[in-house]
């Protein structure tokens, strides 16, 4: 086999093993991104419920409210 002939050679079988990883890398890729995504929203849920729960702790009732108010004047 002639150089021209072997470079030719080496130059379609790396393409067609690219062309096999593809779908593989491809796969790997949008899995990495579906976690990233799904990981940054648990952390947006979690704070958004430690917020919430905050909010609830601190709340007072419309009617005690006026009534703290009435009694600091």
């Amino acid at each position: 086999m002639n150089l021209a002939a072997h470079l030719l050679r080496r130059t379609y079988d790396r393409s067609i093993a690219r062309m096999r990883r593809w779908p593989v890398e491809s796969q790997l890729g949008a899995r990495r991104n579906a976690m990233v995504a799904a990981t940054a929203l648990a952390q947006q849920r979690a704070e958004r419920d430690e917020v919430e729960e905050f909010l609830a702790a601190h709340r007072q009732p419309p009617a005690a409210a006026v009534a703290a108010r009435a009694a600091q004047g």
